[in-house]
């Protein structure tokens, strides 16, 4: 795969690399407040951008030393902080799960 990626124009190259890589922080970006790999996914993504544009990568390191930091701050918070940060963060789930009616979409899907 490299052999082919390597043989296009450089513009085709940094167009494709610029779309897969935007496409995955934007999924990722999406993901954050779910259960899951939604910040492995963003850094997924700005590695894809790094590989053509340096900006990335600088963002790439500056949003990874943000998010140990958060993680470092969070665990260094109270239990009461704590919990109100994860219900928080169960609201913008939920919220974005109803914005996107994944409610009636799955009740249409069961029958509900």
């Amino acid at each position: 795969m490299d052999k082919i990626f390597n043989k296009l124009p450089d513009n085709t190259k940094k167009t494709a690399t610029g779309i897969a890589g935007g496409v995955v922080v934007v999924v990722g970006i999406i993901l954050i407040p779910f259960q899951g790999p939604g910040w492995l996914i963003v850094f997924i993504g700005l590695s894809i951008l790094a590989k053509e544009f340096p900006w990335a990568g600088r963002l790439l390191k500056y949003t990874q030393d943000k998010y140990n930091d958060w993680n470092k701050w969070v665990m260094n918070q109270s239990m009461l902080i704590r919990s109100i940060i994860f219900g928080l963060t169960g609201v913008i789930a939920l919220t974005i799960l109803w914005l996107c009616n994944i409610y009636g979409i799955t009740a249409d899907l069961f029958g509900l």
